[in-house]
């Protein structure tokens, strides 16, 4: 197995975190991080407390301060319902305050999420509810209590159980720890500069389902910026932002990009495009770029089992590296399987501190996709001799 297989170094030095080290286990892992979520965001809450953390236009907003005690009421409200380390409790709600508070009072009490997604029938749903073993579900009023929060936790403990689907359509949970989503954050804030002034993020999504959304949120609140939930008020809010995170497709929704004052000043005043971890076409790619022309645009590759993120594209890159979808970062190496993998074309394969450790109840599939550290996509892939990745073709999952 290994003689077809041939690993593919990045030569970009843009990308090069000299926090990341090889570890015994040969991985390419964070040094220091800190050991679990909520350690992480305690510290964040502590540094911002007064400023706003989610606002959802037209709507709540709630400061550092308030989402903390929030969550660790609902924490509370939680253990005296018999939520224990390691239960899994499924979170529907709308992308918002709600949301926020119900995913990190399960955090806080030592349990995992599980988030379904909003546009879900029963079937799915009932499936996964089923599937992950969730002992609860918050779809209504949130459970209060004594506030509580679990500092306990370590980094290869299980952090978030995340759902994604097959190429036969079949729901599968896949295991993130924390250091996987620690290492996600910790790539994604080094590969683009946010300071920590402020930032207005609006994620452009009305479910945070996806972990791309859970990642961009947690990284939003580590640097103290502001999560901005705009539901179907884009327009009014695109042009108090700096950022904006979403699919091609929505960022490109009429809404959005309406004529008049307000798209006018959204085009002047968004200094970050980010669409990484999700595929543009360059037709796509085109529009954006005229949309918001100030902008920088963040593009990439990622799947639910490299927590999101996994290949970036520097957008000094993009016009010598046309149809690419990026550079491995953040620890993250990839290698090419097959016979062509020589010639640098092949099924791509990665690994690295953000890919997950197995699929959840899935043994047979874990063995077949996670292979002594490294991760099978199922994606071909095309790499040159910089190590810029392109896709030939996708795998649905």
């Amino acid at each position: 197995m290994r003689s077809r297989l041939v690993e593919y170094h990045c030569s970009n030095g843009l990308l090069t975190d000299t926090r990341v080290s090889r570890a015994t286990d040969g991985l390419l892992r964070y040094r220091q991080l800190d050991p679990s979520l909520s350690e992480l965001l305690d510290v964040a809450v502590h540094r911002f407390a007064g400023r706003t953390a989610v606002e959802e236009v037209h709507g709540e907003q709630v400061t550092y301060a308030e989402l903390w005690a929030e969550a660790s009421r609902v924490a509370g409200g939680l253990k005296s319902r018999g939520i224990e380390i390691g239960d899994r409790v499924a979170i529907r709600f709308a992308a918002g305050v709600r949301w926020l508070e119900a995913c990190l009072g399960v955090i806080l009490a030592g349990g995992v999420p599980v988030s379904l997604g909003m546009a879900w029938g029963d079937a799915e749903v009932s499936a996964v509810i089923a599937d992950s073993g969730s002992v609860l579900v918050l779809d209504g009023e949130l459970p209060h209590g004594v506030p509580f929060i679990d500092d306990g936790a370590a980094p290869d403990e299980l952090a978030v159980l995340a759902y994604t689907a097959d190429p036969s359509g079949a729901m599968l949970g896949v295991e993130l720890s924390n250091e996987n989503v620690l290492s996600t954050i910790e790539g994604l804030l080094h590969s683009r500069d946010y300071g920590v002034e402020g930032v207005r993020n609006l994620l452009v999504d009305s479910d945070f389902r996806s972990v791309r959304e859970l990642v961009h949120v947690l990284a939003t609140l580590v640097i103290g910026g502001t999560v901005v939930v705009a539901g179907d008020f884009w327009r009014e809010s695109a042009h108090t932002v700096d950022i904006l995170t979403g699919r091609p497709e929505d960022l490109l929704e009429p809404r959005l990009l309406a004529v008049g004052p307000a798209a006018r000043a959204a085009s002047r005043s968004v200094k970050w495009v980010d669409c990484s971890g999700f595929p543009v076409t360059a037709e796509q790619e085109d529009k954006l770029l005229a949309a918001f022309p100030a902008a920088q645009h963040v593009m990439g590759w990622g799947k639910t089992e490299t927590c999101g993120g996994g290949l970036i594209l520097p957008i000094e890159s993009a016009s010598t590296h046309l149809g690419s979808v990026g550079i491995a970062f953040g620890g993250m190496e990839v290698a090419l399987y097959g016979p062509d993998a020589p010639g640098g074309y092949g099924e791509l394969w990665c690994r690295g501190p953000s890919v997950a450790r197995r699929y959840w109840n899935s043994p047979e599939v874990t063995s077949s996709r996670f292979m002594q550290g490294w991760f099978c996509t199922h994606d071909t892939a095309q790499i040159d001799a910089e190590g810029f990745v392109r896709i030939v073709e996708r795998n649905a999952a």
